[in-house]
């Protein structure tokens, strides 16, 4: 059996509540940059009229009332048109991040596999949980079968600490990286990418995260000419399938001047699969 297959969403990238709080985040940038301008915005406000089929501009305030703006004074016309708009934006990022400020204090991503994983051992066994939980997503995709791409017979036999065959001492370092942390993964599990057919990717993990597949790239021999041009198109066709680094994509390097960086792989699976 195959890995997933096809295209991987954009959106399978970050969890909700992480969406949440980039919308709350970006909200309030806006909310700051209005009030910033409204603090310079002229008194008073904008009232639009027309006379003999021509748009005539009005100022009102408590003061003056309603006072004709000269067409030659189209910068007075601007700003207070600039007012009003950061008025209405105002009004609606404060509303809205209210909103998203109470929903992110009574969610989270994981409350549903929390209630049942809080529930004591003896009751786990009597209850059906409502949805699987990440332990028996990972128990039943790190079970499903899968032919690998193969080694020539000749080729050199290096183990992983836990069994796995690879294909070079770098992806032995990061196999046994992964297993110190507990992290399950597939070795070289095939999976479909158009229009190239069938590749085999070196680690292709389940994010603890998202749900979704995570692949992982060590890139070997980056000072071989015709080893790099391969590397880079294989890149470029996971982006056609809408697979991107730093989203669902991680890529590592070296060459024959500078190994794997270790503090790097330990930063990458921090970030993307613990």
């Amino acid at each position: 059996m195959n890995c997933t297959v096809g295209v991987i969403e954009r959106s399978y990238v970050i969890t909700i509540k992480e969406q949440l709080i980039h919308e709350l985040n970006r909200l309030n940038s806006i909310n700051q940059k209005v009030q910033q301008e409204l603090l310079k915005a002229p008194e008073g406000s904008l009232r639009l009229g027309k006379s003999q089929g021509c748009v005539q501009y009005f100022r009102c305030t408590e003061a003056d009332g309603k006072v004709y703006i000269p067409k030659n004074d189209i910068s007075l016309v601007k700003k207070l048109a600039q007012k009003s708009y950061n008025n209405k934006i105002l009004r609606y990022t404060e509303k809205v991040s209210r909103q998203l400020e109470g929903l992110l204090k009574i969610y989270d991503d994981d409350k549903i596999e929390q209630i049942y994983q809080l529930e004591h051992a003896e009751r786990q066994k009597l209850i059906i949980p409502v949805e699987p939980t990440k332990k028996q997503k990972l128990d039943e995709w790190i079970s499903e079968p899968y032919e690998g791409k193969g080694f020539l017979v000749d080729s050199q036999v290096i183990m992983s600490n836990n069994g796995v065959r690879v294909r070079s001492k770098s992806e032995k370092i990061l196999a046994d990286y992964f297993e110190s942390k507990g992290i399950k993964y597939k070795y070289e599990c095939p999976i479909r990418l158009k229009p190239y057919g069938t590749i085999y990717p070196d680690f292709t993990f389940l994010s603890n995260k998202t749900g979704g597949e995570i692949y992982w790239e060590h890139e070997g021999m980056m000072d071989n000419p015709d080893y790099a041009k391969s590397a880079i198109k294989k890149i470029e066709l996971y982006e056609n399938n809408g697979i991107f680094p730093g989203e669902n994509l991680i890529l590592t390097f070296e060459s024959s001047a500078s190994v794997v960086n270790m503090n790097v792989v330990k930063e990458l699976t921090d970030r993307y699969l613990l």
